[in-house]
C-alpha cells in the first residue's frame, strides 16, 4: 500500500513539474553564437556586405524562429523570447545588431511603436525562468 502510494505522490509530482514548464514558444533564445560564426563581427553588432536585409532577416529566423516580425522602412526586427534582433540596411548589405529586449524596445522604439509590450508595462511578461508564472 505504501509503494503504491509513493508512485502515486510521485507521478503527481512529475506532472505538475511538466506543467509548470516552460512554453515551448517561450524556448525560442535569440541565436546569438550562430549569428557570430554567421556574419563578420563589426564595431556595432554584425554585418552581411552583400545580403539585403530582408534575405538576412529570413536566414536568421530560419535558423532559429522568432516569436514576431516587425518590418519597418528597410528595417527589420525579430522578437527572441529575451531580445531584439535589428537588420538594418547598410550601403552594401546589411548590418545585424542584437540587444536585450528592454534596451532594444528602447533604442528602436519609434519603429516598433506599439506593436510590442513595453518591458516596464503590466502586458509585458518577460522570459527569463520563472517569469510571470
Amino acid at each position: 500500500m505504501k509503494t503504491a502510494r509513493l508512485i502515486s505522490v510521485t507521478l503527481l509530482a512529475l506532472v505538475a513539474l511538466t506543467a509548470c514548464g516552460d512554453d515551448p514558444e517561450d524556448a525560442n533564445s535569440v541565436p546569438s553564437s550562430w549569428i557570430r560564426q554567421q556574419y563578420t563581427g563589426s564595431g556595432v553588432g554584425y554585418v552581411d556586405n552583400s545580403d539585403s536585409t530582408s534575405k538576412v532577416a529570413k536566414e536568421i529566423d530560419d535558423h532559429t524562429a522568432a516569436r514576431d516580425r516587425i518590418d519597418d522602412d528597410g528595417k527589420i526586427f525579430l522578437r527572441y523570447r529575451d531580445d531584439i534582433v535589428a537588420v538594418t540596411p547598410l550601403k552594401n548589405g546589411s548590418r545585424i545588431e542584437i540587444d536585450d529586449y528592454r534596451t532594444g524596445y528602447y533604442r528602436w522604439q519609434s519603429n516598433i511603436r506599439s506593436v510590442w509590450p513595453d518591458p516596464d508595462s503590466n502586458a509585458f511578461r518577460g522570459g527569463g525562468p520563472g517569469s510571470g508564472k
